[in-house]
């Protein structure tokens, strides 16, 4: 073995990130939209977006611990 990884690896390590990043996104943006008061165009981007920055800080956090 050379050490490479398949094409067919990598993309289902790429599918299983994504997935993971976006399991985290919808978790966190239903939580902002369960502690907000109202609804309105600015909150929900707001919120989309601390959504997402939280995704990606939470699978960072989860690599760094369990060494992936």
């Amino acid at each position: 073995m050379t050490g490479r990884t398949s094409p067919r690896t990598t993309t289902r390590t790429a599918l299983l990130a994504l997935g993971e990043l976006l399991a985290w996104w919808a978790a966190l943006a239903l939580l902002w939209l369960v502690f907000i008061t109202s609804v309105d165009t600015l909150e929900r981007i707001v919120g989309a977006s601390a959504a997402a920055a939280g995704a990606l800080l939470a699978r960072a956090g989860r690599r760094a611990v369990t060494w992936q």
